[in-house]
């Protein structure tokens, strides 16, 4: 295969990779660019850009506003979805940073009790 290929390739199933425009963001998570810069206000997302200076967001940034989209369809101010956005996904990075130690038999135990 071309180099060049094989790199565009890697970009398409990288999920971290800016692909796609704000306005095209916008359009799939049937939002409007203002809450996509809402959610960079409030530090949740941060796009990378282009030469030009345009935001551009990847797959995985586009999963996190759908998930704070969805608490603010529910009723949640922006800024409290970006805050339970950012806690959940700490929780499952602790959680599984945790399960990893067990599975070695690290040193992760099992928290005590305080009743």
């Amino acid at each position: 295969m071309h180099p060049a290929r094989s790199r565009l390739t890697d970009n398409l199933d990288d999920d971290d990779y800016p692909a796609y425009t704000m306005g095209r963001a916008a359009e799939m998570l049937a939002t409007t660019p203002a809450f996509l810069r809402a959610l960079g206000e409030h530090r949740l997302i941060t796009p990378l850009r282009s030469e030009g200076g345009h935001r551009r967001y990847s797959r995985y940034q586009l999963r996190i506003a759908a998930r704070a989209r969805e608490l603010v369809d529910q009723g949640t101010p922006v800024e409290a979805a970006c805050r339970i956005v950012i806690l959940e996904d700490q929780l499952e990075e602790a959680l599984r940073i945790n399960e990893e130690l067990r599975a070695r038999g690290g040193g992760a135990s099992r928290p005590r009790s305080t009743a």
